[in-house]
């Protein structure tokens, strides 16, 4: 079991579509956390187009702690299984009013979420934007991989430069490096991953296509595009063999292979020390 953490540092670069996308394709059952704090369900409003009413699964969870019940127990009662999917789908909050009812369940739930390991689930957690009141500081310092996720445009890159500095100045302090990374969407509009890589001082772990009209299919449940001749011929539709997911298995296979190297390269080390 793996924990992913993905957040930006300004803007609006796609944390929850991305989320979203790699969730819905992962090799295993995963858990998907709306962590953050500024409310409003976005999987709710665009994916599902509203369809359902989402539960107020983060304030059942603080209650529940505040009551002393075991979160363990009653995250599968506050989670909804997304159609079609492995993904048991956490909902975010309402309002940003409810933040503070949140400050005492992120340590918690961190906890929680990491003992996942023991039903064979992963958990990706969309931590919106880092700064905000209420942000869910626990979650992204204990992710087995934290993902800054930016588009390479100067203004997103100079949001990223500062808050890329302090977390990898935290990261180091706490002995966790290597759990840090950067995702890009639009790598080459205008900068390339090596060019981030280097103003950054963080490794780029995956690149996201930046194609608004098929990411509508997530962000605004949107209908896929309609397959040509070819691709009904081959059992293929445009949305399935569309640059944007292609591009979300590859950063999917990238991330878990990051986190797999270095667990493995973590058991090497206990064996040899021991």
């Amino acid at each position: 079991m793996a924990m992913y953490v993905l957040f930006s540092a300004a803007g609006s670069p796609g944390v929850t579509t991305s989320v979203l996308g790699l969730a819905l394709g992962w090799h295993r059952p995963v858990v998907l956390v709306e962590a953050d704090p500024t409310g409003g369900s976005a999987i709710a409003a665009g994916y599902l187009k509203g369809s359902i009413v989402p539960l107020e699964a983060m304030i059942e969870l603080a209650l529940a702690h505040q009551e002393g019940q075991p979160l363990l127990e009653v995250l599968p009662a506050v989670s909804v299984d997304l159609p079609g999917s492995r993904v048991s789908w956490v909902p975010g909050t309402r309002s940003h009013e409810q933040a503070r009812t949140l400050l005492g369940l992120w340590e918690p739930l961190t906890s929680v979420l990491r003992s996942l390991d023991q039903t064979g689930q992963d958990v990706l957690v969309d931590a919106g934007r880092l700064g905000l009141y209420g942000s869910p500081e626990p979650l992204i310092e204990a992710a087995d991989l934290a993902l800054l996720l930016t588009r390479t445009d100067l203004v997103s890159l100079a949001a990223a430069r500062s808050w890329a500095e302090s977390l990898r100045e935290r990261f180091t302090r706490a002995g966790a490096a290597p759990n840090l990374g950067v995702l890009l969407v639009g790598e080459g509009e205008p900068f390339t991953a090596r060019e981030v890589c280097r103003v950054l001082g963080l490794p780029v772990l995956g690149t996201i296509v930046s194609d608004s009209t098929a990411a509508a299919v997530l962000s605004a449940g949107q209908a896929p595009p309609r397959a040509g001749l070819g691709h009904r011929l081959a059992g293929r539709s445009d949305w399935q063999d569309s640059p944007l997911l292609r591009s979300y298995r590859a950063t999917r296979s990238a991330i878990t292979a990051r986190v797999r190297a270095h667990l493995d390269e973590l058991e090497a080390s206990s064996r040899s020390g021991s």
